[in-house]
């Protein structure tokens, strides 16, 4: 769930901030990924489309993603108490606003029976540009590392064979036009595919680790994880990379 909404809350923010959107088609998508949001805690809660304002007249200019794990804080610049938070969360989203910033993380909001949402609470961030890959340099990495996992999956020496979940997800990573595609307008081509991709080797990465060892060997076993690992690093920063480049210069206008 953390990694839906922070995704979504990037992408359609940063498209409103680029202007190709308004504030409430944007905070309508969000919602639509993971329920109604308020930003903040009691009392001072507000909903997300009031707390986005308010980030914009304080100098909001974009909104990062990151996405750590333990031992790999992509996309986080400090403190360390943010750091750890976002680790323990699995997804956070960083408010560049001038020269500070501002931590954003997900959790959800249960109120009473029904009421399922998204709760955001600020933290101090730092400012800093994080240690990210290039949207094309994150392309590169994606399709290495789904080339060896590939590999790795089909093509291990004894392998009992593939559950029919595992091999259609495979399938369809040939056909650019499948699969969900959880950027919005006004991000480049390449980041839409890049993050489409990302997405539809999530999947893979998911099902193939509830996968049964039995059949294997000591190193095939080794093997598989090394290649799912190495997959999971890639798939993350693709989508990090695709998330934040909303404000890349279009290729042919830089100077």
């Amino acid at each position: 769930m953390s990694e839906a909404v922070a995704i979504a809350l990037v992408a359609w923010g940063n498209a409103w901030l680029t202007g190709h959107i308004g504030l409430d088609e944007a905070v309508d998508a969000v919602e639509k990924s993971g329920g109604p949001q308020i930003l903040g805690g009691a009392p001072a809660e507000v909903t997300l489309r009031r707390g986005l304002g308010d980030l914009r007249v304080g100098g909001l200019t974009a909104l990062r993603l990151a996405l750590p794990e333990p031992g790999d804080p992509l996309g986080l610049t400090g403190p360390p108490a943010f750091n750890g938070a976002a680790v323990e969360a699995g997804a956070a989203v960083v408010a560049v606003l001038g020269e500070r910033a501002m931590g954003l993380l997900p959790a959800e909001d249960r109120r009473g029976s029904s009421y399922v949402g998204v709760r955001w609470t600020t933290h101090e961030a730092s400012a800093g540009p994080p240690d990210v890959p290039s949207l094309a340099e994150a392309d590169r990495r994606l399709a290495l590392a789904m080339r060896d996992a590939t590999e790795a999956l089909l093509t291990v020496d004894g392998f009992a064979g593939v559950p029919p979940e595992i091999a259609d997800a495979l399938v369809d990573l040939r056909d650019p036009d499948r699969g969900d595609h959880p950027l919005a307008p006004g991000y480049p081509p390449r980041a839409h595919r890049v993050a489409a991709l990302a997405g539809r080797l999530s999947l893979v990465v998911d099902l193939a680790r509830q996968m049964d060892d039995r059949g294997l060997s000591t190193d095939q076993i080794r093997r598989r994880g090394e290649a799912l690992r190495l997959l999971d690093g890639a798939v993350r920063r693709a989508l990090v990379a695709a998330c934040n480049s909303a404000f890349d210069p279009v290729p042919g206008t830089e100077r």
